[in-house]
């Protein structure tokens, strides 16, 4: 693995010498790579498909791993994406000059080289290594060993003339110990980017050397003020629970104004059960909404990441945010309200990476956000928070211009 690790290093030395037009011109071709391959890829995944049957993979698991031809596709359409997007790398972030004339720019660059490591969906090989040669960046790839041969057989389609070669490593073995190994090389490898459930993030945090953007669980809410156009918060919560319920940026507790409670609790318990959601209450809620089940402490803390849903009255805004900060992950949090000045007490004080006004918290991704994609969310406050695109997958350095100043 160190010796992994030093290709990569020298990988991400020749990626950062290259200018705009140069990267996109081989993105252009990596997207070509995959859709000549196609054939080939669709090959390794059916064999990794038939080692997830025996290995009896659960159908949502499988449905993950399948690459059919239109996710190939899909892959090859989002390299193209990528390679239209905006370069960071040499964007003058700052610059300033200091009374003695010296001349301060600071300058953004890439990071070096960055270790993902992710579950099932072989699509992350594609995804994580485009944007990472687009921000100048060696990548290594640690995938599931479900997806080993899919995984492997992307990159390769990926390896095309002028990519400085081992800028795109996908981890040869499913052996846990060359994770560790690379978990401890922090000389050679800039950052680490875990994505997968919260088992997963949590054994990477803690064996890890290296800087881990993380974010372990995503318990969101959304709160219904008592100023609040019902109709609208209607929607917002049906959204932000059933559109995806298995992701991390759906709502996993719904919190609601005593003073308007007993008109839209009611009303948002029926629509739910229609949906076959689960509702678990507390004492107040299940005086108004006779089909939800007693809450219990662990359901507040609950990623449920399943048609279940947590509700609670609360008495005003100040308690809302209270229940927030206790229970919430810092991920994405919402309010519902009329009121700007309500609001803008939320928004400020809220301490989660997204936190929205009036829409529902399921906009939280990179793709959303006008990146064009997304490497992951990170729940963390230092160099990334929130949806990650090609800016936190640099850093900057600052260049100091000068016509001889020294130190006095």
């Amino acid at each position: 693995m160190r010796f992994l690790a030093g290709r990569s290093r020298d990988a991400a030395r020749a990626l950062a010498k290259l200018d705009t037009g140069a990267k996109n011109a081989l993105l252009r071709g990596m997207a070509s790579g995959i859709e000549k391959s196609a054939r080939r890829i669709q090959s390794a995944n059916t064999e990794d498909l038939g080692a997830g049957r025996d290995a009896k993979l659960s159908p949502a698991m499988l449905d993950r791993l399948t690459l059919t031809d239109s996710r190939i596709a899909e892959m090859a359409k989002g390299v193209r994406a990528v390679a239209d997007l905006p370069d960071p790398v040499g964007n003058t972030i700052s610059e300033w000059t200091q009374p003695n004339g010296m001349r301060i720019q600071k300058v953004r660059v890439p990071l070096g080289v960055i270790l993902i490591i992710y579950e099932s969906r072989p699509n992350v090989t594609a995804d994580a290594a485009c944007l990472c040669v687009k921000a100048g960046n060696a990548v290594i790839l640690r995938g599931g060993s479900e997806a080993i041969r899919s995984n492997l057989a992307i990159a390769e389609a990926m390896t095309v003339s002028g990519l400085p070669p081992h800028s795109i490593t996908v981890v040869p073995t499913s052996d846990r110990a060359a994770v560790d190994e690379l978990l401890q090389l922090d000389g050679l490898i800039n950052l680490c980017i875990p994505r997968g459930g919260e088992s997963l993030i949590r054994a990477v945090a803690e064996k890890a050397r290296i800087p881990v953007i993380k974010h372990y669980k995503g318990v969101c809410h959304v709160y219904v003020d008592r100023e609040a156009d019902l109709d609208m918060a209607e929607k917002i919560v049906v959204n932000a629970k059933c559109q995806r319920p298995g992701v991390c940026n759906a709502i996993e507790t719904l919190l609601v104004d005593e003073k308007i409670a007993d008109r839209f609790l009611p009303r948002i318990g029926r629509t739910l059960t229609d949906r076959r959601v689960e509702l678990r209450g507390d004492d107040k809620t299940r005086q108004l909404v006779s089909q939800a089940k007693p809450a219990v402490e662990d359901d507040w803390y609950a990623e449920y990441l399943d048609l279940i849903l947590a509700v609670r009255v609360v008495d005003g805004v100040g308690e809302a945010i209270d229940h927030i900060a206790k229970y919430g992950s810092a991920h994405s949090d919402a309010i519902v309200t009329g009121n700007r000045a309500t609001a803008e007490k939320f928004l400020r004080e809220v301490d989660s990476s997204s936190v929205f006004w009036n829409a529902s918290t399921r906009l939280a991704d990179g793709g959303q956000y006008g990146f064009g994609a997304e490497i992951g969310i990170s729940t963390d406050k230092l160099h990334a928070r929130g949806p990650m695109g090609l800016e936190e997958l640099t850093s900057y350095k600052f260049v100091v211009i000068g016509d001889g100043q020294l130190r006095e």
